[in-house]
């Protein structure tokens, strides 16, 4: 356990100017809800318990984009993040263990021949992201075939420049194909997105473990699951212990 001087020197180490600025995706529904007025869902509730441990002010910093907040924390402009795990990311990122999981799928046309994520990888095939989302660097990095085309929402340029494929999350891909019954989803993911907290890896090695084992603990006491619920998230996006 962290003591009081500890917890201080944490604290200290985190948030220099004395406030916890947390950089907070919109852009992800099943992470954060709301507008920047007024932001809700599992990272808002995850930042200020962290700001709560460390008896520290929370400053909340929207964006539309993970992009952009990743961004905010590797220029100094924020304290910590709510990203996924990627490779890309990890040389500029401190990052706990995932404390959700979920599913990157691809939507097509309702008469496309592409059935199975298999298929899609294959020339001539091209694939709408959101541009610096998770499922942009994982499928830049692992396609062999086919070609990643970016665009401020992967259905928006999937859609507006007649491409075989849209990625995204399952949760708003469903929702996305059910107002658009032209579409249909392949029902197996492509990935599945790691999500965690982070910090600059410029932190002190017990700062980075106090996220770390804060995040283990939220997961494990009920209070992951609990945030899930109140955002009316499936509580089955709960990562499993580290």
């Amino acid at each position: 356990m962290t003591t009081g001087t500890g917890t201080a020197a944490i604290a200290k180490d985190l948030a220099p100017n004395g406030t916890l600025r947390a950089s907070i995706n919109l852009g992800n529904p099943v992470l954060a809800q709301g507008t920047p007025a007024a932001p809700a869902g599992i990272t808002v509730d995850l930042a200020r318990e962290i700001g709560a441990r460390l008896k520290l002010p929370v400053e909340l910093l929207c964006f539309d984009a993970a992009r952009k907040s990743y961004e905010a924390m590797a220029e100094g402009r924020a304290d910590i993040c709510f990203l996924a795990v990627e490779p890309a990311r990890e040389a500029e990122v401190a990052f706990t263990a995932p404390y959700v999981v979920i599913e990157g799928v691809y939507a097509v046309p309702r008469d496309s021949d592409l059935t199975t994520v298999a298929d899609v990888d294959r020339p001539g095939v091209r694939i709408g992201v959101k541009r610096g989302s998770a499922y942009d660097l994982f499928l830049s990095r692992t396609l062999r075939h086919a070609s990643v085309v970016r665009g401020e929402e992967g259905v928006e340029v999937f859609r507006t420049e007649g491409l075989e494929v849209a990625a995204g999350i399952r949760q708003p891909m469903t929702e996305f194909v059910t107002r658009h019954p032209e579409l249909r989803l392949i029902e197996d993911r492509f990935t599945q997105i790691r999500q965690a907290v982070g910090t600059t890896t410029t932190r002190r090695p017990e700062t980075v473990r106090f996220l770390r084992d804060l995040v283990e603990e939220l997961k494990t006491n009920g209070f992951v699951t609990d945030a899930l619920r109140r955002a009316h998230q499936s509580q089955t996006l709960v990562a499993p212990p580290a």
